[in-house]
């Protein structure tokens, strides 16, 4: 452990947090289990992180910058709100298949029976997940798509329906590819 930089250890510590919520069962993850998997002590871990809270803090906030910056990329790139609202879903649905325990922590399954505040933070997320999609939708109706009234419950739809298919695939144990069918399905919803 000596011959790693503090920064590259809190690095492993939540690559190591996110490869054991890839596994299916889903099992409460301690942090002697945790521990172990890094073949360090559990003092070793409470040296980087405060709580083991804080540990899933850190995955929160990569979900949120990853997530967030793709977001405000597809919002630069694509000038069609239909096309921004669009690529946003397969984004969503993109980063839950290629992130399989980042998805466990996305629907809440990985946060139940730690601190309340970690749930509350992906609460948050959705929010701005769905202003996010607001955003894309009221620029399609600025374009001659979809009312004004409508942008709300549209978004609400939208993110509900990603949610969904994020729980189908943690729950199918990583079989079930979130991604698969959704381009037609997205589609239908954002029609006019």
């Amino acid at each position: 452990m000596a011959s790693t930089k503090p920064g590259q250890r809190k690095l492993q510590i939540l690559q190591a947090l996110a490869a054991m919520l890839e596994q299916p069962k889903g099992e409460k993850i301690t942090t002697a289990a945790l521990a172990a998997r890094l073949d360090v002590s559990e003092a070793a871990l409470y040296r980087h992180f405060a709580s083991k809270a804080q540990m899933f803090e850190g995955l929160i906030e990569f979900i949120e910058s990853s997530v967030f910056g793709l977001i405000n990329q597809i919002s630069e790139r694509e000038a069609n709100g239909v096309e921004q609202a669009h690529a946003i879903m397969q984004m969503l649905l993109a980063f839950a298949a290629n992130n399989p325990g980042m998805t466990r922590v996305l629907i809440g399954d990985a946060l139940v029976n730690e601190d309340e505040r970690l749930q509350l933070r992906m609460n948050q997320f959705y929010d701005k997940v769905e202003l996010a999609c607001k955003q894309s939708l009221r620029v399609a109706v600025t374009q001659g798509h979809g009312n004004e009234a409508d942008v709300a419950a549209r978004a609400s739809l939208l993110v509900s329906y990603v949610v969904g298919r994020w729980h189908r695939y943690a729950k199918s144990g990583f079989r079930q590819n979130p991604t698969e069918g959704t381009s037609l399905q997205l589609a239908l919803m954002l029609a006019a």
